[in-house]
């Protein structure tokens, strides 16, 4: 592995503590202005001292992010598809690899739909896309969509899907947690981050989830919802980094939660 590759990994994975905590805000790309995610520069800047990386589109990083940051960031760089359309897994690349060297990114994101009508054009957009990573020291972040099919979300499944993208050549993997979560861990030889998925009841909820995933082998959290939906988005953020970077238990980090 070249040492920009290396690098770019070593600025989302902190090298302190084998671990990562990443804010997803890149939703708006198939589902539009969700709640708390209408005005993006306004919801990401009062978390950005909490992230260990952003994860957005281009478009987002352009326009809403102040350009003096100083936080890595992982561009989304598939798309073509939306909630109202007809097959959420109808996806391609839309964002080159030397756009994403142009916006100084350390790693890129593409979604892959294992088990759907277009399979295999993601996973061959997937192989293309370490292709060219691979000739410019970017790490490719293959995310394991289910679409609206969340009951796919179990071990079997996401280990088919997390160690197919490892066998493509993605450097990391984000997928969900699961029953049996460390059976997927195990199948699967990059590090897997682990989606916050919609919005759980309560923040005890997801920092459990947080928590269980970390104590099974999950190298860190991808959370977006779970976190900017929050009534104490701040607090949350915080308690999650207690989770993954301090080995807390879900009591211990939830008192961020009152601060």
């Amino acid at each position: 592995m070249d040492w920009g590759m290396k690098n770019r990994l070593a600025r989302l994975i902190k090298p302190a503590t084998g671990k990562a905590v990443w804010l997803a805000v890149d939703h708006g790309y198939f589902l539009g202005p969700l709640s708390k995610l209408e005005e993006p520069g306004k919801t990401i800047k009062p978390l950005m001292p909490y992230t260990d990386a952003l994860m957005l589109t281009r478009g987002v990083l352009r326009n809403c992010v102040d350009a003096g940051i100083d936080i890595p960031v992982i561009l989304r760089v598939s798309g073509g598809n939306s909630i109202v359309g007809p097959a959420l897994s109808n996806e391609g690349i839309q964002t080159s690899v030397e756009e994403a060297v142009r916006l100084n990114a350390s790693a890129v994101a593409i979604s892959i739909y294992i088990g759907t009508e277009h399979e295999h054009q993601t996973l061959m957009a997937l192989g293309q896309l370490v292709n060219e990573g691979e000739r410019c020291g970017m790490p490719v972040l293959a995310v394991t969509a289910v679409g609206k099919e969340l009951e796919k979300r179990d071990a079997r499944y996401l280990g088919l899907c997390c160690r197919i993208a490892a066998e493509l050549g993605a450097q990391v993997v984000k997928t969900y947690y699961c029953e049996d979560f460390e059976k997927v861990v195990k199948g699967c030889p990059v590090p897997l981050v682990i989606a916050g998925g919609p919005k759980l009841k309560t923040e005890l909820d997801a920092l459990k989830l947080a928590h269980d995933a970390i104590q099974e082998g999950a190298a860190g959290v991808d959370m977006g919802r779970n976190i900017w939906q929050s009534d104490n988005a701040v607090g949350m953020i915080k308690a999650i980094r207690k989770i993954v970077h301090e080995n807390a238990s879900v009591k211990e980090a939830g008192k961020s939660l009152k601060n």
